[in-house]
Order: C-alpha cells, then sequence, then structure tokens
C-alpha cells in the first residue's frame, strides 16, 4: 500500500500542476509518484479478482475457467 505522506504529495503536486507551473524536479517526482500508485492499485485489483468466485441466480458457480486456472495454481503453490 502506497504510504499516506506519499499519496498526499501526489495530490498536492498534481494539485499543483494544474494551478501552475511546477519544476522540471517536481514534475519527476509526480511521475515516479503515479507509477508507485498505478503498481499498488494493480497489484491490489489483481488479488481481488484473483480471489472472486462468481455464483449465477440459481447458485451454480460460473467462475471463468482462466480464473479458476489462476486459483488452482495460485493454491498449489502454497
Amino acid at each position: 500500500m502506497l504510504e499516506n505522506h506519499k499519496l498526499e504529495r501526489l495530490n498536492a503536486l498534481a494539485a499543483k500542476k494544474k494551478s501552475e507551473n511546477i519544476s522540471s524536479e517536481e514534475l519527476e517526482e509526480l511521475k515516479g509518484l503515479r507509477e508507485a500508485y498505478l503498481k499498488n492499485f494493480r497489484s491490489s485489483f489483481r488479488k481481488q479478482v484473483e480471489n472472486t468466485k462468481v455464483i449465477d441466480p440459481e447458485g451454480k458457480d460460473v467462475t471463468p475457467k482462466k480464473l479458476k486456472r489462476i486459483q488452482q495454481n495460485k493454491n498449489n503453490k502454497n
């Protein structure tokens, strides 16, 4: 998870960029923070999807086969 102070800095730099010019150093810092944020977001989202089970209204498991394979491979590694 991205630390709170880094998220606050990301938001501050993004707001500053919208309202005024920012230095090249700040722009590089903003890019790095965005990359860290996106990496964290993608990882969290992937974990959430990999732990999802899809059930239809009749109560049958209709989880896509590809997702079931990923889940089985993950369980076999543990």
